[in-house]
């Protein structure tokens, strides 16, 4: 693997970091081939049971590349941004966004697609499509919507204003915001909590969750209770260290 994705394992849990800090982690292709790599390299790795996505220097990301944009950037296949991002949206461990500083469209894009965002409070976001008579094709037009309703969405969407962490908190598009000087700590301290927690559980709850996103409640809840594995391997040795009964 090359250096414009950065794989940091931990206790539990591994850190990837967008690694073109002179370009404020411009999204280009080689830099997704990276990301895509460490993702499918990830998803296999039982050693690993949390994600945290981050970006070097400045910020997370401003964005793709537009120097690409303009010069035809070429792609291995039609829809292959969209599809490295759902890889990494359908990774079987919870994935996390530590948001600082600049994440722009494309970048907000990738943000979207971890499970939920952590935001510094110098962190700034927007959707800048409209700006530069673009259209969404890595994802925003389906999980913004999700993640914060369709009017927010729309407003965001129409107007390309950017607004500060304070303001994604308020409308749902980060879960809360912790000041700079202590965010690398909150995403320790968050990632280690995640990652102590059953493997299992979370590849079985990332699975429900998302089977059960926009179903009718009762279709829902017939699918939990009978696709449902019940326990995982790892439940006896848990209760058991729970209860002080472990051998």
């Amino acid at each position: 693997m090359g250096d414009l994705v950065l794989r940091d394992d931990r206790e539990g849990w591994t850190q990837l970091t967008l690694n073109r800090p002179d370009k404020l982690n411009s999204l280009n292709v080689p830099l997704f081939a990276e990301l895509r790599g460490h993702i499918a390299d990830i998803a296999d790795d039982n050693r690993v049971n949390c994600v945290v996505l981050r970006g070097a220097g400045k910020c997370f990301s401003a964005g793709h590349d537009l120097g690409g944009i303009s010069a035809g950037e070429k792609t291995p296949s039609r829809g292959w941004h969209s599809e490295t991002l759902r890889m990494l949206e359908k990774l079987p461990k919870p994935v996390i966004a530590a948001v600082h500083g600049h994440c722009y469209t494309g970048a907000l894009e990738v943000a979207l697609s971890a499970d939920f965002i952590i935001a510094s409070e110098t962190a700034r976001f927007g959707d800048t499509h409209a700006k530069f008579s673009l259209t969404p094709i890595w994802g925003m037009s389906v999980r913004l919507p999700r993640r914060v309703g369709i009017a927010a969405a729309k407003r965001l969407m129409f107007t390309a204003q950017m607004f500060d962490a304070e303001e994604a908190v308020r409308i749902g598009l980060a879960e809360y915001s912790v000041p700079q000087s202590e965010f690398d700590a909150e995403i320790t301290r968050l990632a280690a909590q995640i990652a102590a927690q059953s493997p299992f559980t979370h590849a079985a709850n990332k699975r429900l969750l998302e089977n059960a996103d926009g179903v009718p409640a009762d279709g829902a809840l017939i699918s939990e209770w009978m696709d449902s594995e019940l326990h995982g391997p790892d439940m006896q040795e848990r209760i058991a260290a729970f209860t002080g009964k472990g051998s």
